[in-house]
C-alpha cells in the first residue's frame, strides 16, 4: 500500500485545488452582486452563469478530493507501517531514534504508537499529528529542547525506597539493593505500574547518572552496579547503545 505520507501529499493538494476553486465562486458571486447593486441586468445574467458553473467546478473538485482519499487507515495502522514510516522519516529528519521490544527510544522520550485511537504517546501525551514528516519535525524540535529532569526530587525518592528496604531487611547503608525491588516500592499503588513502566524508570535512572548530582541532600553518596549478565533495568541510549542497570547502594557522609 501507499506510504500515509504520499497519500497526504496527494490530499494536501486536492485540498489546494479545492480552496482554489472556492475562491473562484467567492469571486463569481461577489460580481452578481455588485451587478444587482448597480442594476446592471447585462451584467447580472453573465454574472449569475459564471457562478453556477463556478460552483459546479467546486462540487466536481471536492468530490474529486473526496474520492481521493482512498487511503486503508485500519490496514496500515493494524500493522508495522505506520511504525516504520514514522522511524524512517525520524532518522531522515536527523532525530536520534531507535527502537527495541516495541519500545521506541527518542532520547529523553519514550515513544508509544496506539494503533486502536490512531495517537501516539510521547512519554505520555497525546499526539494527533501522524503525518510522519509533521511528526518527525516535533520529534527534533523536542529533542532539540534543554532536559527538563528534577534528579534530586528523584534520588530522594529512590532513596526513601532504599531506606524501606533496608529497614525491613535489618541491614545497614551501603547494601546494594536490586532496582527493581526500588521500583516495585514506588509502583505500590494499585495501576501505579501502568502509569509509570519499567521502561521510565530506567530512562529516569539514565538521566539522574547523566545529571552530575552524586549525593542526597543529607548527603548520602549513591552508587549503581552493572548486572553481571544481561538483565536487570534495560534501556538504550541517545546514542542507540545498550545499557542495563541492576542495582544501588546509598554510602553514608
Amino acid at each position: 500500500m501507499s506510504s500515509l505520507e504520499q497519500s497526504l501529499v496527494r490530499t494536501e493538494a486536492d485540498a489546494e485545488a479545492t480552496l482554489k476553486a472556492a475562491t473562484t465562486v467567492v469571486s463569481s458571486i461577489k460580481k452578481f452582486r455588485d451587478a444587482a447593486k448597480k442594476g446592471n441586468l447585462r451584467e447580472l445574467h453573465k454574472t449569475l452563469d459564471a457562478a453556477e458553473q463556478a460552483i459546479a467546478a467546486l462540487r466536481q473538485q471536492f468530490s474529486n478530493a473526496q474520492a481521493g482519499w482512498d487511503f486503508d487507515e485500519e490496514t496500515y495502522f493494524s500493522g508495522m507501517a505506520f511504525h516504520d514510516e514514522m522511524l524512517e522519516a525520524a532518522r531522515q529528519a536527523g532525530v536520534k531514534i531507535f527502537e527495541q521490544h516495541g519500545i521506541i527510544y527518542c532520547y529523553p522520550f519514550l515513544i508509544r504508537v496506539r494503533p486502536q485511537d490512531q495517537t501516539v504517546l510521547i512519554n505520555k501525551l497525546k499526539e494527533r499529528r501522524l503525518r510522519p514528516s509533521v511528526l518527525a519535525g516535533h520529534l527534533k524540535e523536542l529533542q532539540n529542547r534543554p532536559v527538563r529532569f528534577k534528579s534530586e526530587t528523584f534520588l530522594e525518592s529512590i532513596f526513601t525506597a532504599y531506606k524501606n528496604l533496608l529497614a525491613h531487611q535489618s541491614e545497614a547503608f551501603g547494601k546494594p539493593k536490586k532496582l527493581m525491588d526500588i521500583y516495585e516500592l514506588l509502583t505500590l499503588l494499585p495501576g501505579q505500574s501502568k502509569e509509570y513502566s519499567q521502561e521510565e524508570f530506567a530512562r529516569d535512572i539514565y538521566l539522574l547518572e547523566k545529571s552530575g548530582v552524586t549525593a542526597t541532600r543529607k548527603g548520602f553518596v549513591w552508587r549503581l552496579f552493572p548486572p553481571s549478565r544481561a538483565k536487570g533495568l534495560r534501556l538504550i541510549t541517545e546514542e542507540g547503545m545498550e545499557r542495563y542497570y541492576y542495582t544501588i547502594s546509598f554510602e553514608r557522609p
